[in-house]
């Protein structure tokens, strides 16, 4: 984490400016829309892509090179891909990213547990992270997934990953709060949480352009939101935490109070720095600022492979100047993570909370 400080002086600098440099720390990669469940929340799997082929991935993380720190691996359903260990390598092998992410369903039973040994090994130095999607608990999570025997399915999942006992695996659990599970969520995270999962992780269901979800109606409430997570904030705060865990779980309250405040007023509480620090390249080789907006600032496959020519093109500029101007607002996990890290006021809290007053 000490190395990512000049980064970060640097991104305030050239945000302020309007002057980027740097490629992203935090870059999420779709590797397909295809997707074997059809969740109530996510219409991902509608949509169709030319998938980028290992060779293709080959050349934009050969010209991309060390510039990750934190690479997310999604979907659709990423285990779908026949070839992800082999995208992991490519990546891993010109990049290095200290942390890889993989969300997924967790029905592919099999072929997860095979495909996470083989890149735990082969990325041996990169923490990977494999969080599950529990949406419910039985047939709640059944019918939000519209999957039977969804929920078996998973925990089968989690629990052949336990006993892989991997030194560089991490195994999570993630919760989509919808206004499907919202009411029910103290007793959702009460379950998961004594599962002893390496970590808990939830995230507010959106309207996305990416997930096919605009006009959906599937964002909680702010009332119901927010007792649902002051009910985990609660929790999390009466846990004991050492070392970097507690770290973690201080930023995820952080994360957990932007959230609500974003709903409220309708607006970013805190800097955004996608289109600086972050950025996704969806499954045909588009590249976006986010995937709450999922504008194209341009196509790898036209550029000739060169993610630098397309982040640092005018089109891009204008894009993160829309951002800069508060033009939009989201809470979405992936890039507010980002943001936090780039936000001063919140790092100070972050050290109070871990160093100083334990969860005050």
């Amino acid at each position: 984490m000490l190395e990512l400080i000049p980064k970060i002086l640097m991104y305030k600098f050239m945000r302020k400016h309007d002057l980027l440099q740097l490629l992203p720390i935090n870059f999420t990669v779709s590797v397909l829309y295809s997707c074997n469940s059809r969740c109530k929340t996510c219409n991902i799997w509608k949509k169709e892509a030319k998938n980028l082929t290992l060779s293709e991935y080959e050349l934009i993380f050969k010209k991309i090179g060390k510039a990750p720190y934190w690479i997310t691996i999604s979907g659709g359903e990423p285990f779908l891909r026949k070839d992800l260990p082999e995208i992991c390598e490519i990546i891993y092998r010109h990049s290095r990213p200290a942390i890889i992410n993989i969300p997924t369903n967790g029905l592919l039973t099999e072929k997860i547990v095979a495909d996470v040994k083989k890149i735990a090994t082969t990325c041996k130095k990169s923490q990977l992270i494999i969080n599950l999607s529990v949406d419910g608990i039985g047939k709640q999570h059944d019918e939000i997934r519209q999957i039977p025997n969804n929920y078996k399915k998973v925990m089968k999942t989690y629990s052949q990953l336990q006993d892989l006992k991997l030194k560089n695996l991490s195994i999570g659990i993630h919760t989509v709060i919808s206004r499907f599970n919202v009411e029910d969520f103290p007793k959702i995270a009460n379950v998961l949480l004594s599962m002893h999962p390496d970590s808990y992780i939830t995230e507010i269901a959106e309207e996305r352009e990416e997930l096919d979800t605009k006009g959906a109606k599937i964002t909680p409430s702010l009332i119901s939101y927010r007792s649902a997570i002051d009910f985990l904030s609660h929790r999390i705060k009466n846990n004991k935490f050492k070392g970097m865990s507690k770290i973690t779980q201080a930023f995820r309250i952080e994360y957990y109070n932007m959230v609500k405040k974003i709903l409220r007023d309708q607006t970013q509480v805190i800097p955004c720095y996608a289109g600086i620090a972050s950025a996704q390249i969806s499954p045909d080789g588009e590249v976006w600022s986010c995937c709450i907006k999922a504008n194209s600032l341009g196509n790898l496959r036209q550029q000739d492979y060169n993610f630098k020519k397309i982040w640092f093109s005018k089109n891009a500029k204008k894009e993160r100047i829309s951002i800069k101007n508060k033009e939009c607002y989201c809470p979405l996990a992936n890039a507010s993570y980002t943001n936090m890290l780039m936000d001063i006021p919140t790092l100070l809290r972050v050290f109070y909370r871990s160093f100083i007053k334990w969860w005050s």
